[in-house]
């Protein structure tokens, strides 16, 4: 009842004050969210005609150290360094030293995918718009969790192992290996390393002096968050996690103060500097980004009326009460990020936080965003926390029941005979997992990506599940084991047990053969 009292205060402050929402409301909605979505950081900036009108930290970098976030912390942006990586393409297109529907194979020779086809035709557009035919998340475990010992050729490589789940260019689904594609094509065709084309094309033009293309090149480190995420139901600070090789598609740490240089570049068609007299790429190229290229569909009723919606160039975009609008979010392991762009508005929405609760941040940027709309009376706090809620305790049901399963099983001694399923398993993008017993357990064990490793329990039949010894994965999966004449394992399948598994542990992409 309090926190209702509270949600609804909030409502009023924000829609019978003033139109437009004041800093002093933002201040209170993002107070009420870091304690509602139990995030410790919080960094909200927005910009209006140029300007900034609000920058400002909330909340701690690090439960560790306490220490506060302000308008300079460091956030990793995640997959808001897209843009990035398609504006550096843009720059070289209108040198003439690229061209969008250049071949990817007339820079990348090596560079295959699973369909002859698709190879031939696959293009350097094709690589930034999400629509190659794989899946949600496809080849991502192979830089996530970041434990591997892939490298940049073994990713390319791989892919011509990852099998497409439909047409070349027929339907929308996220992936970063693409990007991690367009980084290296960025690299052969300007004579630059991605990380160094980043910071002397775009970063250092715009004065964004505290960004950097990866955590590992920040200069200075004084004021950086650390990430969060709910370990065994209790926040707390995890491992950084993000592997450098991709960083194309989510490398980049920034703060507020360079971000808003960032947007209002954006919002200015590739302009900026004193009296916007400096270019960072063209009109044109500007355009093409924000001209859809994968339709998304728009499904059911939509808090915007929106009635349309795709991808860009680096960008979603989308009508939203009858404007334009250019948004991103990005995800690290504990870090989430959302930039939001109205441009006919000149508006720009930045929110970054160190736990990884999307609801958090769209709560904010879209109680911002509806005061610029006009729009009064929604609590979009009490509504992403009441659907947090539902999500969660869904989840909950489903991994209980698992759980009491064994736990049935258990007791009743009916475990099945784990030797008859111990060895090395290969798949052909992934690499070798053994399954084994160490002092009477059975154990998984990726000997590639190291951080995939824990204990294994018997469920149902020749179905298995394995717990994470890494508890902040939250990415508990089924090991389906098909068996041979003899009843022994021949190979196995995995799938993520709880619905809120990210959707980079792909592990439905993965088909192993016993090969010893």
């Amino acid at each position: 009842m309090k926190k209702s009292f509270v949600f609804l205060l909030l409502v009023l402050s924000i829609n019978t004050k003033s139109q437009i929402i004041t800093s002093a409301q933002i201040d209170s909605l993002t107070e009420l969210t870091l304690k509602t979505f139990d995030v410790p950081g919080i960094a909200v900036a927005v910009v209006k005609d140029g300007k900034i009108i609000h920058a400002k930290g909330y909340g701690v970098r690090s439960l560790t150290t306490k220490e506060k976030v302000d308008e300079n912390t460091l956030f990793g942006i995640a997959s808001n360094s897209k843009a990035f990586t398609v504006a550096a393409l843009g720059i070289l297109v209108d040198e003439g030293k690229l061209k969008w529907d250049d071949k990817v194979t007339d820079y990348i020779p090596e560079f295959k995918m699973y369909n002859p086809y698709v190879t031939d035709e696959f293009t350097v557009r094709d690589l930034l718009t999400h629509r190659s035919g794989l899946g949600l998340g496809s080849g991502d475990l192979m830089f996530w969790p970041d434990s591997s010992d892939f490298t940049k050729n073994d990713l390319i490589h791989n892919l011509r192992y990852l099998k497409q789940v439909s047409s070349f260019r027929t339907k929308y689904d996220y992936d970063n290996n693409m990007y991690m594609v367009a980084g290296e094509v960025l690299a052969r065709a300007s004579g630059m390393t991605w990380e160094n084309f980043i910071q002397k094309r775009i970063l250092d033009p715009l004065g964004m002096t505290s960004t950097a293309p990866t955590y590992r090149l920040l200069k200075n480190k004084s004021n950086v968050i650390d990430p969060h995420a709910p370990v065994d139901g209790v926040v707390k600070v995890i491992r950084r996690d993000w592997n450098e090789i991709v960083s194309a598609a989510g490398g980049i740490y920034s703060n507020l103060t360079d971000m808003c240089k960032w947007i209002i570049m954006q919002i200015n068609n590739g302009k900026y500097g004193e009296g916007l007299s400096k270019k960072l790429f063209t009109n044109d190229v500007h355009e093409e980004m924000w001209t859809p290229q994968t339709i998304i569909p728009v499904i059911g009723e939509t808090p915007y009326n929106t009635h349309f919606a795709s991808y860009g160039l680096g960008w979603f975009l989308s009508d939203v009460k009858g404007y334009k609008q250019a948004t991103h979010t990005g995800g690290l392991a504990g870090i989430v990020t959302q930039v939001t762009l109205i441009p006919e508005m000149k508006l720009g929405i930045i929110v970054f936080t160190n736990q990884q609760s999307g609801a958090a941040f769209t709560a904010i940027t879209n109680t911002i965003k509806d005061s610029y709309f006009g729009i009064k009376g929604r609590n979009w706090v009490m509504s992403n926390h009441e659907r947090v809620i539902a999500n969660e305790a869904n989840a909950k049901e489903i991994t209980d029941k698992v759980w009491k399963d064994i736990e049935a099983q258990q007791k009743n001694n009916s475990r099945a005979d784990i030797n008859l399923f111990t060895g090395t398993y290969t798949d052909k993008w992934f690499g070798d997992v053994a399954i084994s017993v160490n002092n009477g357990k059975m154990w998984f064990q990726s000997k590639r990506s190291f951080l995939l490793k824990g204990e294994m329990f018997s469920y149902k039949g020749s179905t298995f599940i394995v717990k994470w010894t890494d508890r902040s994965m939250d990415a508990d999966a089924f090991v389906m084991f098909n068996l041979d004449a003899e009843g022994k394992a021949a190979g196995m399948k995995m799938k993520a047990i709880s619905p809120l598994t990210d959707f980079s542990f792909d592990f439905q992409d993965l088909d192993f053969v016993k090969s010893k």
